[in-house]
């Protein structure tokens, strides 16, 4: 996509998808069903920091859907989601739970699938 299409959607506040193919659409459900589970166990489980990092996950959603500067997008979603997996596993040290577990698997498909956009988009 050209600059020149990136400002003017922009601009008009249109989200830009003609670009995007299957494996971004996979990636949008990807994020918005972590996001979604964050916000669900933010506010079941009274925990702020869970709450923020869903709202994070959307807003980086929003971002990607007008087209603003994607490649660094898939570079912050997998130290982002990546840097989650394994904060879990300390924070809730042996008291997991299944929305847990389904997140997780989530975003090690999320993480896998963001490094391979970011390495198709090297040239880019």
């Amino acid at each position: 996509m050209s600059t020149q299409q990136h400002d003017a959607g922009s601009e008009a506040g249109l989200i830009e998808t003609a670009s995007l193919g299957a494996e971004h659409w996979t990636a949008v459900v990807l994020v918005a069903v972590t996001g979604v589970l964050h916000l669900y166990a933010g506010v079941v489980e009274g925990a702020p920091p869970v709450l923020i990092a869903g709202v994070g996950f959307f807003g980086a959603l929003a971002l990607f859907l007008v087209g603003y500067r994607r490649r660094l997008l898939y570079a912050v979603g997998v130290v982002y989601t990546g840097v989650q997996i394994p904060l879990w596993y300390v924070v809730k040290a042996g008291a997991y739970t299944p929305v847990g577990y389904v997140d997780k698997a989530v975003q090690v498909v999320l993480v896998a699938l963001l490094l391979g956009l970011l390495w198709r988009d090297r040239s880019t």
